[in-house]
């Protein structure tokens, strides 16, 4: 049996510029410990790919799905699978964003391979595989987005805070429509209204922009 030390640990590349995917492919499998186990184009394709991952390696840029969400459906797909994002983006939001959404940390194009691999073996040991540089810019955004979502949370009327709330508090649609005695239809005009304040995507990143801002406190 392969002891934890020496398991070779199976890698997806999930990118969609094909020379720049075989290149990275061809450096690690020469790696010790690693083995590309699959290789992706699309999201489509990586949903298959990563079911028998440890790592993945995946731009955020692919032809059929953008950002949070390349993260968010490789994150269902299988959790145990450790996300490192690596992507040409400069927008540190972007990023954040990968981060809060489950990436397990950011490199970007611009590091050499040999880079790369020495990042995937950091995550293994447990460590951060993101440079300092992208750390430090990783918190900097952070704490702009916070400040953002903190305006944005002001703009909640109290019906929507209330709305928040039942939220939080983990009702339903029509839970929520019947404690507070509005229509169905209502309480999701509400919904629609607090995600688009929130700059939320779905009800959970608006608890969790909510709670982040200081806007919800959940007990």
């Amino acid at each position: 049996m392969i002891s934890a030390e020496t398991e070779t640990r199976r890698i997806l590349l999930v990118e969609d510029h094909t020379c720049f995917r075989e290149a990275l492919a061809y450096v690690l499998d020469g790696e010790p410990g690693f083995t590309v186990a699959a290789e992706a184009g699309s999201l489509a394709e990586a949903r298959e790919g990563i079911r028998n991952a440890d790592v993945a390696l995946v731009d955020l840029g692919l032809p059929d799905a953008k950002g949070m969400e390349v993260i968010r459906e490789l994150r269902r797909a299988n959790r145990r699978c450790r996300l490192v994002v690596l992507s040409a983006s400069v927008d540190p939001f972007e990023l954040l964003h990968a981060v809060e959404a489950g990436a397990a940390g950011v490199l970007h194009k611009s590091t050499s391979i040999m880079e790369i691999a020495g990042a995937i073996g950091r995550l293994l040991r447990g460590e951060d595989p993101t440079p300092e540089e992208t750390r430090r810019m990783l918190r900097l955004a952070g704490s702009a987005a916070e400040r953002e979502t903190r305006r944005d949370a002001e703009r909640l009327t109290p019906r929507e805070r209330t709305v928040l709330g039942a939220l939080g508090q983990g009702l339903e649609n029509e839970e929520i429509a019947r404690r507070l005695g509005m229509t169905l239809r209502t309480e999701r005009a509400h919904m629609v209204h607090i995600l688009a304040k929130l700059g939320a995507h779905s009800r959970l990143e608006a608890l969790v922009r909510a709670v982040r801002c200081g806007a919800l406190v959940i007990r």
